[in-house]
């Protein structure tokens, strides 16, 4: 054997010795570390169908009436495991309804005046509200470090301020905005309720305090109006 066999048989040895030493080489398995502190669910964007209840005699919900709700919960886990918690954030709501009542204006006096607009035709009549809300919730779930899929239950109170109302209503060759009515009740206070499981999750919310305070009246009964929210509440962390 010659000089330049002997050196290709040697560089060959080496070289098939180099790959079985790779192949037997333990594998080392890379864990993911959990995080043994986590929260969850500290976004939230919503979708609702909105619904007015409570309302005067003469007074009907028409046209489709949502709502588009978003937000920042801080989560705050009060056991060992951290699937109860306490959430406690900041939002912004917008909504729009459709209805029958209209919201005029006297002459001179600035009074507003509420009616009925029942037998009357018209192209629009609706009125939109933005708040801005502070979610207080109680928070269960089935969450471990390791998934965002689990089931929740979460309960509470949303208090919230309404910033803008605008009632417009239109017919043709005539249009009514009214944004500043006396009669609001401007603080908003509601009951909500949401349950689902991972993405999808459903939403209840029901204000407990009326839209309108008791100045505001249509032949001697109290205009009112309670809203009330359907929908679906997804959660980002």
């Amino acid at each position: 054997m010659g000089i330049k066999q002997l050196f290709l048989f040697f560089s060959g040895c080496v070289l098939v010795s180099g790959i079985f030493a790779q192949d037997t080489e333990p594998k080392t398995e890379v864990k993911k570390e959990l995080d043994s502190l986590y929260r969850e669910d500290q976004f939230y964007v919503g979708v609702t169908f909105n619904l007015l209840w409570n309302m005067p005699s003469g007074i009907k919900q028409s046209g489709f009436s949502g709502g588009l709700h978003m937000g920042y919960t801080r989560d705050m886990p009060i056991n060992k495991r951290r699937n109860v918690a306490i959430g406690l954030g900041i939002g912004y709501s917008f909504n729009t309804y459709g209805q029958n009542l209209a919201i005029g204006e006297e002459e001179g006096t600035e009074q507003t005046i509420f009616s009925s607009l029942e037998g009357v035709s018209y192209d629009t009549n609706r009125f939109v509200t933005h708040l801005i809300e502070a979610p207080l919730e109680f928070r269960w779930r089935t969450s471990v470090p390791d998934t965002h899929k689990f089931w929740r239950i979460y309960t509470g109170v949303r208090v919230g301020y309404m910033n803008y109302f605008n009632s417009n209503f239109e017919q043709q060759g005539n249009q009514i905005r009214q944004t500043k009515i006396d009669e609001l009740n401007r603080w908003r206070i509601g009951a909500t309720f949401t349950f689902g499981w991972n993405t999808f999750n459903f939403h209840f919310y029901y204000s407990l305090n009326p839209l309108f305070d008791k100045d505001a009246q249509i032949a001697n009964e109290e205009v009112g109006i309670n809203a009330v929210k359907i929908g679906l509440m997804f959660y980002i962390l």
